[in-house]
Formats: structure tokens, C-alpha cells, sequence
């Protein structure tokens, strides 16, 4: 059963929508349905946290929104533009351009310095060289690693390393955020640093941002929750509308 979602907002225009989105996976006899029907629609300047247990389908519905998967059934919009629809090359455009991404693994390249990691992208879109380095500058310091600039990732905590990725997922200024788990593998005063600057992105430049995630701190930052199970949207609540229990997160506030 197909389960709607009706959402209104008073933050702006609709930059994601999806509708009666499905995944099915087919390995040998069995079948998994991955999303069975999501139909969510999520507003500029938005700060959204998406959560469910493992193999909910939170991840799936992440890589579709990301343009990262495609969809057996159902259609994805990214500012009204079907994704489905897009050729490979207007697809690898849309996520190098309106798209940045934040992985829990940092997913930096090991033999690249912070700079020419945040640089990267921004050769891909074209930018000429002497502003990418200057805009790389500005990135780093933003993240408080304006000194490090010259250090490859192994010469980095693993905080700074995440803070590199969020960097570099801001290199072509997109206007959606896409963060997988970004404080999964890091403790918790580093987590709380790396959910502070998410905290900034949003507030201050407005940035769109949809985070997958286990940790319960997004709460204090999101404006909404998501949450994912067996497939469907179970429930949709704002921030103040949310009670956390030890362990869990309780039901809405009455």
C-alpha cells in the first residue's frame, strides 16, 4: 500500500520530491523490496534528519535521491527536474553542480592534499585553477583547516578528515547537502563539532540538507524528522513534536 505523505512548510519552494517511489532487489529466488511507495516532499533551507533502523530503506532512498541508485518504479525530482529523465551526462551535471555529498567513510583521496581534495570537483565543473584555489582556501577555512591545507588525509584525525569532505562537498556551491552517517565513525566532541558546522551550512547560507543517521544529537539541529521502516515513511514530525527517550525516540508530544 502506497502511503502519502502531505507536508506543508513555510521555508520555501519544494527542491526534493518523490513520488510512489520503489526499489526491488532480485538476487537468484528473492525478492526485496526496498521502498515500497514514498511519496515526501522536502523545502529549501530545510534541515532534515533521516532515520530508521538498519535495512529500512533509509540508504536506498538516499542514493535515489542522490542520483546515486535508480528507481524500479516511481519518480524522483530534484528542483522539479525528473532524474529519471536526465541523460548520463545532464545526470553526472546535476550532482556535480546542485549536489554535494558527505560519506561516513570521508571518501577522500589518500594521496591528494586537503586543498586538492576540495579542488577536485571544481575541475570537473571547469572552474579555472587559480579560484578553485582560492575558493578551496575559503572552504578549508570555513571548516578551521585553513593551516592544514598541505596535509594529506593520513596525516589527519578523523575529524578533520570529515571536515575536508564537508569542504569539498560545498566546492561547487550546490544547493542540497546530502550527508550519509557523517558522524558515525567519530567521537563524541568531534561528532558535536562536525554537526555544529552542518548547524552553520544551513543557518547562515541557507543550504538544503538531508542526513541520514543513527545519532540522536541531529535532533537538536534538524527542523524534521523522517523516519524510515520496512520500506515506507512510518512518520513524518518537526523537531519540537519529538521526545527522546533513552535508546529510542519516543512518540510525538501531545
Amino acid at each position: 500500500m502506497n502511503m502519502t505523505i502531505a507536508i506543508t512548510s513555510a521555508k520555501g519552494r519544494v527542491i526534493i520530491r518523490t513520488v510512489n517511489l520503489k526499489k526491488i532487489y532480485i538476487k537468484k529466488d528473492v525478492i526485496t523490496e526496498a521502498l515500497r511507495g514514498v511519496d515526501v516532499e522536502i523545502f529549501t533551507g530545510e534541515f532534515i534528519s533521516l532515520m530508521g533502523p538498519s535495512g529500512s530503506g533509509k540508504s536506498t532512498f538516499f542514493n535515489m535521491v542522490g542520483g546515486l541508485d535508480s528507481p524500479t518504479s516511481g519518480r524522483v525530482f530534484i528542483d522539479e527536474v525528473d532524474v529519471a529523465q536526465l541523460t548520463a551526462v545532464e545526470l553526472a551535471f546535476l550532482r556535480c553542480r546542485k549536489i554535494g555529498y558527505i560519506f561516513q567513510s570521508y571518501n577522500l583521496i589518500q594521496y591528494l592534499t586537503a586543498l586538492e581534495n576540495v579542488t577536485t570537483p571544481m575541475a570537473f565543473a571547469g572552474v579555472d585553477p587559480d579560484e578553485a584555489r582560492t575558493r578551496g582556501m575559503e572552504l578549508l577555512t570555513l571548516v578551521g583547516l585553513k593551516e592544514r591545507w598541505t596535509h594529506r588525509p593520513i596525516e589527519m584525525s578523523g575529524g578533520q578528515q570529515q571536515r575536508v569532505a564537508i569542504a569539498r562537498s560545498m566546492a561547487n556551491r550546490p544547493s542540497l547537502l546530502l550527508c550519509d552517517e557523517p558522524t558515525a565513525n567519530l567521537d563524541l566532541k568531534t561528532g558535536r563539532e562536525i554537526l555544529e558546522i552542518l548547524r552553520m551550512l544551513n543557518q547562515e547560507r541557507n543550504m538544503t540538507i538531508l542526513c541520514a543517521t543513527h545519532d540522536h544529537r541531529m535532533l537538536d539541529i534538524c527542523d524534521r524528522l523522517i523516519w524510515i521502516r520496512d520500506g515506507r515513511v512510518e512518520r513524518i514530525a518537526r523537531r519540537d513534536q519529538v521526545q527522546i527517550e533513552v535508546g529510542s525516540i519516543g512518540g510525538e508530544k501531545a
